[in-house]
């Protein structure tokens, strides 16, 4: 609700820091036993919000949800950053003003806690997306 009333008033930079504020308060409420994990969460809830915008309904990260049930956050994380890269949710990110927010960024802010293929791997999506084609 507020991240509509300040975008109708003419303040995204509201809207963006209310978009960040609910991720947070979404991955809090899940009850994250650390930074690095409440980033991977945060990266969850925002990846749900583009598919949700795509699909024009709520829209669950099902097969993510599947792997931290399976393997942990972390370690969901690392085997979601190892899948065929969705380019298209790192744009949808990037226009909410979320792109801190993807898989990848959140690998390379807690690098020593993934394997060096996954940081090596996100490092070489996160520049080629940032690189202009």
């Amino acid at each position: 609700m507020f991240e509509k009333n300040v975008l109708e008033r003419g303040r995204p930079d509201l809207a963006v820091a209310a978009r960040k504020r609910a991720l947070e308060l979404r991955a809090e409420k899940y009850g994250a036993g650390s930074e690095p994990e409440r980033h991977c969460l945060e990266a969850v809830y925002a990846y749900e919000g583009v598919l949700s915008a795509r699909n024009g309904k709520a829209t669950r990260d099902l097969r993510t949800w599947q792997l931290i049930k399976r393997h942990g956050i972390i370690g969901a994380v690392e085997r979601a950053v190892s899948r065929e890269p969705d380019v298209n949710g790192y744009a949808a990110l990037l226009n909410l003003g979320l792109e801190d927010y993807a898989f990848e960024e959140v690998v390379l802010r807690h690098a020593d806690l993934f394997t060096p293929a996954t940081v090596e791997c996100s490092r070489t999506r996160i520049d080629g997306w940032k690189t202009p084609a």
